[in-house]
């Protein structure tokens, strides 16, 4: 799909920055995917600097977008990465990363933890519903009625002893004990999320999702990256709840 020279007014760039690639693509106000994804990888042991040079690589094939979202894999309070421990260890504490994409492209940003745009973009708004990824780490969102709820790091809760949840059931774990016994820890897992919360949907995507084996439950989905892409124009349709004001200079 080539990307169109004539984009409507109001349409977003989405950015998805994940432990392996940078993906992005453009958005129309209302969720629909106008370009394909295009993508870079994300720069090894991922500095705030080496991150935004690779968003601005990724964004000079995308023209005429007015506004920015960013999903990012860590996690983020007002617009202000706290933590990325499946980038660069000790660089992102109090990092204002949407400010510093906003300064560098002269257009406001909307900047959330990527499991949780991806929720936004995958939820059909009944009940209790989860969202895992399964990549280089585990990712999770909850909404309730199609409300996103604070985010939570349950990657970092401790699974074993010696482990959490992004050691036991992200990359580092399935290069560990090999598909067979990856599948029957996600099982596990599951089976630990439908007692603690009792969920009515589970939605399952990642790049890892793929490696699944075994029949799930009627009530739980795999699902894409496209499954999830709305959730960058949901992220704008959302008022004023999920960021914080960017100031930006006219470009």
């Amino acid at each position: 799909m080539p990307i169109q020279s004539k984009i409507p007014k109001g349409n977003i760039l989405s950015i998805d920055i994940g432990g392996t690639n940078i993906k992005a693509c453009l958005l129309s106000p209302n969720g629909k995917l106008l370009t394909e994804f295009k993508k870079t990888p994300t720069p090894k042991k991922s500095s705030p600097e080496a991150v935004l040079e690779g968003i601005t690589t990724l964004a000079a094939d995308f023209k005429d977008f007015e506004k920015i979202s960013i999903g990012f894999p860590g996690y983020v309070k007002h617009g202000i990465v706290q933590t990325a421990p499946n980038l660069a260890e000790n660089k992102w504490a109090n990092v204002d990363l949407a400010q510093q994409v906003s300064n560098h492209f002269g257009k406001p940003v909307r900047l959330i933890n990527d499991a949780d745009q991806q929720g936004l973009g995958i939820a059909e708004g009944k009940g209790l519903e989860i969202i895992f990824t399964l990549g280089t780490g585990f990712g999770t969102a909850i909404l309730y009625d199609g409300e996103l709820l604070p985010h939570l790091e349950l990657s970092h809760l401790p699974v074993t002893k010696k482990e959490d949840y992004d050691d036991f059931i992200g990359d580092r774990g399935f290069e560990k004990v090999g598909k067979k016994k990856w599948n029957k820890r996600l099982k596990y897992i599951i089976e630990i999320y439908k007692t603690v919360f009792n969920y009515d949907r589970l939605y399952i995507g990642g790049g890892n999702s793929n490696e699944i084996n075994f029949t799930l439950d009627q009530n739980i989905t795999l699902v894409s990256n496209k499954d999830g892409i709305k959730g960058g124009a949901k992220l704008w349709a959302a008022k004023e709840k999920y960021h914080i004001h960017t100031t930006y200079p006219d470009k």
